[in-house]
Parts: structure tokens; C-alpha cells; sequence
């Protein structure tokens, strides 16, 4: 027998057979997880992953993902092939046994990144959660492996033991264990050797059948990832280059109408710089606007250049649908006419099924038919055609259709004319006393718009567009799906009148836009008739700076952050579009000058462009009712949050921006 030199038996390598059966087993499992690293879904959806995880989570984690959503985003490519080239390694060490202590530990750590960022802790933690995530488990495996190692020593099993007789000193990066060298391991015989192996073999065969049935069953995730990321956090700050044409087309003479529409797919711009996969009618979304008179017979040709079946349904039509609404291949045409009998704001759309899908990808728009008796004649008629976009993330700003989002309308977007915000940064205009008239029409498919001008009230409301509907005086009127309506308004007064879907949470998703009211040529710019209140009282003063020097306080900062800011700024930083900056890359959060900073918590702004957007909520001032601890510590968290490294400030500097 050998001995060690205290006469203490020598070290079985039953723990070291126990610690190999589990190293190589968990060695597989890496190799399965390092091979779906390379599958497309997981590098185009790699920052997916990211903001699926931070949904949901607590208000004191949101720091934590912004900062690795904030690291990855421009880096993605480097972080897809970094988190290949890394479970690569962890596989290939693990199955031969190399390095053993450093494998351990770089998987521990890499594992416990992984749990913390792209499995989102597991969590949320909510009714209904049953998975505290693959990860954390892992960790315990390799802290298991860890454990093994300090009790056995060398590990017979392992390249690590082959180098160990050749180098001793490489057991610095191979065990814990120092004390037991290689040749003082007491060898089973193979009589109990073989049974055991067989036992890591046949533990293995299982390990594979469940992995090959695991493979074979459709995981969720690339498709959570993808929809988790929405076309508003993916656009541009900068206005969308060119909005869409809103203005009515002109009439066509004549008692008939040749209208051909192609159908083809097409990239759209739906937000600054996003794209979408659409169907389309004649290459846009919404098509192009037919504009008919009551009585004008519809000669309709349309062309199917699209990659599947499709057809097209006139809600200013009678006519059989069995006819003429039938679906046609790629390739194909169908012509036929109908006589438009009755004058309104309708929609057109594809009817293929599943309509909800066609129409949600892009196959609407609006066909108006004027009464043979016109209309009071308008200076300027505009048709705006709701709709929705329900999306996610293809790769990088491509986005596509999410049919589970349009089953259960949970739309990104809702917009006018196929772009969000695009009538916000490019307003429609009118003249002072001009006669404007806007058909809007609904294409839904599924939210109703209560359509409303900011600042105005209609003269005329044409439900359906039917003069014989006409309603005095509306200041909101509600379109469902499908519907349309004509709006007559006059405005005196030069200005920005904001028109917008007054469900606010549409709004918020793009449909919003302004009508801007021109003064004439040379006339000076009117400005808001805001002075100060008469004061009734001295106010108060802030309240008292803790003793002492100041030091910065992150748990603090977050809390007054939480306070005052997070309700327009959010607690992720990213602020509202279209209503409240980011301070996430804010150019004044990130200025090693904090004066900029500084005088905005002390005294408000409004109106000034943040990276090329101007923002119409105002910001208020709080020199009166923070301390300059308070706002140094707030300054401080925004220069230290959601990926933003800037250096902090010290609340004299606070002190010294309120003298000026």
C-alpha cells in the first residue's frame, strides 16, 4: 500500500471517478449550449435577450440591464462571438479535464453573468413563475466541481493528470488540493473502475436522449428577444427624413375610375430609421389614397407581385365578395367594377385570411368618394389613415410581424399614415381662417381612435364621411376599426395645433402629429402670455444640506431620483418619446462640465433641442425644494446609471451654480 509520509492511507480516487462522471457530463451540456451560440436566432437576437429579460423586473434592478444593454447594443457582433468563443472554450475544458481550477471558476463567474443578465435572475418573480433560471444551476455544478476538487486531488481521469506528471507545477491551475501528488492516488482495480464507467456512459446516453428530445422541441426565447425590442427604443432621435404626402389627390373626370393596385412586399420606414417587412398595395403603407365621386363607376385592376395569396375588400362597395373579394396567387390579376353609390371616408384592406395579419402588416388604405353635391370647397384637405404596427426585431433595425402581439392587441405602434410622429416633426399647414378638412380613416385592426385637435373644436363632424350624418360643434369623435369620418375645422389664430388619438396611450406610440396654423408673411411670432404669479408668501427654503462634507450617496441619489424624476425621465433613463428626453447618453449628464447639468435641476428648461429633438414637456425647476446635497446626488446617479460613466459632482458646485 502506499502510504504519505504522516503513514495516512493514500487517497482513493472514488471521488475523483464521482468529480469526472460530473465534469463530462456537464462538459456535454456546455458543447449543446456552445453550438446554439452559432445559430442565427442567437446572434440576431442577442440584445433581444437583454430587454426581454429587463421586462418586468423591480425599479432597483433596471440600472443593472440598462448598463449591459447600454455595453452591448453597439457592440452586439463583438459580444455575440465573445459569448461563442467563450462556452466554446468552458466545453472543450470540461470534457478533457484541463485547467481544472480556472475552468471552474471562470465557469462559475460566466455562469452567474449569464443568470444575472440574459435570464434576468431568473425572474420576474411574479404569480405564474416556475423557473429561477438555467443558469444559477449551473453555478451550483460548478461550485459542486469545486468542492470535488479540494477533497480529491488529482483526477486520473483528466489532461490535467498527464501534464501533472510531466509539470508539477502546473497543478497551480489544475486543483486546490496541493498536498496529494499525482502518484499517492490509490487506482481502483477495473473490476470497480469499468462498472463505474459504464455508469458515466450510460448517464451520458440518457443526458443526450433528453438533449436530442429537448432540440427537438421549438424554444420561445429567440422569439420573446425579438419582441421584446420595439421599433420607438430602435429609431432614430432625429426626425424621420420625409413624411408622407398627406394632402387629398385631386378628382379624376369622367363617369369612370381605372384604378390598378399592385401588391408587392416591401421594406417601410415605421419609426427614425426602423424598418419593417410589409405587404404592401402599390409599394407604400397605408396604399395610395383613390379619391372618387359619388356615382364614378371603379374600374379595379389589381396585380398580385407578392410572395402569397392575397385580395382586396371596398368598404365604399357593394358588391359580392365571392366575386370580386377572392383571394389571387402570386402572379395573377383580378378585375372588377362597382358603382361608388354612397360618399364617405371608407377604408380598403386585404381580406385574405387571417385578415387580422394581412391587414397588421400593412395591406389598408382609404378610398374617398365625394357626394355628388361637393362640399363647402376646402383650402386644404388632408387624409390621415390610423394603423397599427405589431412587431418584432428581425436583426439590428429590421423589424417584422408578431402575431401573438396582434392577437392579443399589444401594439408598439399606432400611427397615421404609416410612420410614428412623422406629422409631429413635419407638421401639415393651413392658413389663419382657412377652411381645412381632414379624412381620417381607421384602419385598425383592432384599436377604436378618438380623434381629437388640440386646441380646437370642429365645425363639422361627417360620421362615415356622409354629409346626410353631419354633427355641430364636436371637439372629439370616435372611429372604430374599419370606420372613417370627415372633419371641417377653421382656425384663427397662427399656431401648433396637435392632433392625436386621445386614448393617450396610443398617442404616446406615435399618433400624434400637429397642424401648424401659419401667420402671414412678416407678421411678428406670437408668444404664450405667461408672466409670474403675484407672490402670496416668501417661499420656503430648500431644505438642509446633512453635515459634514459631502460625499456621494448612490443609494440615496437612486431614491431622490425615484422621487423627482422617474415619473417623466423613467427609471431606466430612457426617458418617453416624443414627450421627455433620455438622460441615458444625454449629453449634458455626460459633459466632465456639469454646469449644464446643474442649472437644469436648479431651474428648469423647456423648448431646447436634446441630440437634434426638441421636446414639448417642460421641465421645472427645483432649487427651491432641493438642497444642493439633494441635487448633487441626483446629478450624481444620472452620471452614474444606465451605462453612463461621468465623473460626479460635489454639492458645492451646486452651491455655486445657484449664485448665478
Amino acid at each position: 500500500m502506499t502510504v504519505h509520509d504522516d503513514d495516512h492511507p493514500a487517497p482513493s480516487n472514488w471521488p475523483a471517478l464521482t468529480g469526472t462522471a460530473l465534469r463530462v457530463a456537464f462538459g456535454i451540456i456546455w458543447v449543446v449550449s456552445a453550438a446554439l451560440t452559432f445559430s442565427p436566432d442567437f446572434a440576431s437576437h442577442y440584445v433581444g435577450y437583454l430587454h426581454n429579460a429587463a421586462t418586468g423586473q423591480p425599479a432597483w434592478s433596471a440600472w443593472w440591464f440598462q448598463l449591459w444593454i447600454g455595453l452591448v447594443t453597439p457592440h452586439a457582433g463583438l459580444f455575440v462571438w465573445a459569448t461563442r468563443i467563450a462556452e466554446s472554450l468552458l466545453a472543450l475544458a470540461l470534457l478533457l479535464g484541463f485547467a481544472r481550477k480556472i475552468t471552474y471558476i471562470v465557469g462559475l463567474l460566466f455562469s452567474l453573468l449569464i443568470w444575472s443578465t440574459a435570464e434576468g435572475f431568473g425572474g420576474p418573480y411574479s404569480v405564474g413563475a416556475n423557473n429561477i433560471g438555467a443558469a444559477l444551476s449551473y453555478v451550483l455544478i460548478f461550485a459542486a466541481l469545486i468542492v470535488i476538487n479540494q477533497r480529491s486531488g488529482p483526477s486520473p481521469y483528466s489532461l490535467d493528470y498527464l501534464i501533472e506528471s510531466k509539470w508539477p507545477g502546473w497543478r497551480r491551475f489544475s486543483a486546490w488540493n496541493t498536498a496529494i501528488r499525482p502518484t499517492e492516488v490509490k487506482h481502483l482495480s477495473w473490476r470497480v473502475q469499468g462498472p463505474a464507467l459504464a455508469g458515466v456512459l450510460v448517464l451520458v446516453a440518457l443526458l443526450l436522449a433528453g438533449l436530442h428530445s429537448a432540440l427537438h422541441v421549438q424554444s420561445p426565447s429567440p422569439t420573446a428577444a425579438a419582441a421584446a425590442v420595439t421599433p420607438l427604443s430602435l429609431a432614430s432621435s432625429q426626425p424621420i427624413d420625409k413624411a408622407r404626402d398627406a394632402r387629398l389627390p385631386p378628382l379624376t373626370p369622367g363617369d369612370s375610375v381605372e384604378v390598378d393596385i399592385a401588391v408587392s412586399d416591401q421594406t417601410v420606414e415605421i419609426a427614425s430609421g426602423v424598418q419593417y417587412q410589409a405587404w404592401t398595395f402599390g409599394k407604400s403603407v397605408p396604399g395610395p389614397v383613390i379619391h372618387v365621386r359619388q356615382g364614378q363607376t371603379v374600374n379595379v385592376t389589381l396585380t398580385n407581385h407578392g410572395s402569397m395569396q392575397h385580395s382586396i375588400d371596398f368598404h365604399a362597395a357593394i358588391t359580392p365578395p365571392s366575386l370580386h373579394y377572392v383571394d389571387i396567387m402570386p402572379g395573377e390579376s383580378i378585375k372588377f367594377s362597382f358603382v361608388a353609390k354612397v360618399p364617405g371616408a371608407f377604408l380598403y384592406h386585404c381580406g385574405t385570411p387571417p385578415v387580422l395579419l394581412h391587414i397588421a402588416n400593412g395591406m389598408y388604405g382609404a378610398i374617398i368618394v365625394d357626394p355628388a353635391t361637393a362640399l363647402p370647397s376646402a383650402a386644404e384637405s388632408y387624409v390621415l389613415v390610423q394603423g397599427e404596427w405589431y412587431t418584432q426585431q428581425v436583426a439590428g433595425q429590421l423589424m417584422a410581424g408578431d402575431y401573438g402581439k396582434m392577437q392579443a392587441m399589444r401594439p408598439d405602434e399606432v400611427v397615421f399614415n404609416g410612420a410614428a410622429f412623422q406629422y409631429r416633426d413635419h407638421p401639415l399647414t393651413a392658413k389663419p381662417g382657412d377652411l381645412v378638412r381632414l379624412y381620417v380613416v381607421n384602419a385598425g385592426p383592432s384599436l377604436w381612435s378618438a380623434f381629437h385637435v388640440i386646441g380646437a373644436i370642429f365645425d363639422k363632424v361627417y360620421p362615415g364621411g356622409n354629409p346626410a350624418q353631419a354633427i355641430d360643434g364636436v371637439s372629439t369623435y370616435s372611429v372604430g376599426p374599419g370606420e372613417g369620418a370627415v372633419f371641417d375645422l377653421k382656425l384663427d389664430e397662427p399656431g401648433k395645433y396637435p392632433f392625436v388619438d386621445h386614448a393617450m396611450a396610443h398617442a404616446v406610440l406615435g399618433a400624434i402629429g400637429v397642424l401648424e396654423i401659419t401667420a402671414a408673411a412678416g407678421a411678428p411670432a406670437a408668444a404664450p402670455p405667461i408672466s409670474k404669479a403675484p407672490a402670496t408668501a416668501a417661499p420656503a427654503p430648500p431644505p438642509a444640506a446633512p453635515a459634514g462634507p459631502y460625499k456621494f450617496d448612490a443609494a440615496r441619489g437612486a431614491s431622490l431620483y425615484a422621487t423627482n424624476c422617474a415619473a417623466c425621465h423613467q427609471a431606466t433613463g430612457m426617458g418617453l418619446p416624443g414627450a421627455f428626453p433620455p438622460l441615458k447618453d444625454n449629453p449634458a449628464v455626460l459633459n466632465d462640465d456639469p454646469a449644464k447639468q446643474i442649472a437644469t435641476i436648479l431651474n428648469g428648461l423647456h423648448g431646447e433641442p436634446i441630440n437634434g429633438t426638441s421636446y414639448p414637456s417642460a421641465m421645472p425647476p427645483f432649487a427651491a425644494t432641493l438642497n444642493d446635497a439633494d441635487i448633487a446626488d441626483i446629478a450624481n446617479h444620472e452620471r452614474t446609471s444606465w451605462g453612463n460613466q461621468a465623473r460626479t459632482i460635489s454639492a458645492d458646485q451646486v452651491k455655486a451654480a445657484r449664485g448665478k
